[in-house]
């Protein structure tokens, strides 16, 4: 399947799901896990790749801890991007975004939760405003506006919404939640879980983008 420039696209997803089931296509087809762009009408849709993960098992010339590392190309020669091991600093999980020479080209910060909400994300990217990445229930609300928010939610039967609160760590089931990533009050990214993300603004650094995917929302 061709390869998509990585340096501008909107909406990705992290897969090997090429081409999907769908109403016109009866059997999927996969590839190598990789960064990939949907494409097509919903009948005759592709996931075109625009970066590659290190084949598994860890590629050996793989240069982050945890394997976080992406490729321009599905042999794993041409190093785009990887993730350093994550740290802790201050209560906070980073994790420094690298470029194909080891220069930092910013900062995942995963954030401890606040109830009733579970922790929220930031991006530091150099020479930008900080992105802050919060649930969608949340986003531009109080702690009391976002729990009446959902409060009326499940009483006309959204009672799934209530999975994204509580304190992490509870008996609650784990399910996939909606991110808004906010800067200076624009929407600039929008994450569905670790599964798809749609960047906004042109400023933001996909390869950022790509390592948030890679961390996942956990």
């Amino acid at each position: 399947m061709e390869q998509v420039p990585w340096a501008n696209v909107r909406t990705f997803v992290v897969s090997t799901e090429e081409k999907p089931v769908t109403t016109k296509r009866k059997r999927g087809v996969h590839g190598p896990r990789a960064v990939r762009v949907p494409k097509g009408g919903k009948d005759f849709r592709v996931n075109a790749p625009c970066a590659y993960l290190a084949p598994a098992p860890r590629h050996a010339a793989d240069p982050s801890a945890g394997g976080l590392t992406l490729y321009e190309d599905p042999a794993a020669q041409r190093l785009l991007c990887y993730v350093d091991a994550a740290q802790e600093v201050g209560g906070e999980r980073h994790h420094v975004v690298r470029d194909e020479r080891g220069a930092e080209l910013g900062t995942l910060r995963r954030i401890p939760p606040r109830r009733p909400f579970r922790h929220t994300w930031r991006i530091d990217q150099p020479g930008r405003p900080e992105i802050v990445g919060r649930n969608e229930w949340a986003a531009g609300d109080s702690a009391k506006e976002a729990v009446g928010r959902v409060a009326v939610k499940a009483a006309i039967g959204l009672v799934g919404a209530l999975a994204d609160f509580g304190a992490e760590g509870g008996d609650q089931p784990y399910r996939p939640r909606t991110l808004e990533w906010c800067a200076e009050g624009e929407v600039v990214m929008v994450s569905e879980g670790s599964v798809e993300v749609t960047v906004k603004a042109d400023w933001v650094d996909r390869r950022l983008a790509f390592a948030f995917a890679l961390v996942g929302d956990r």
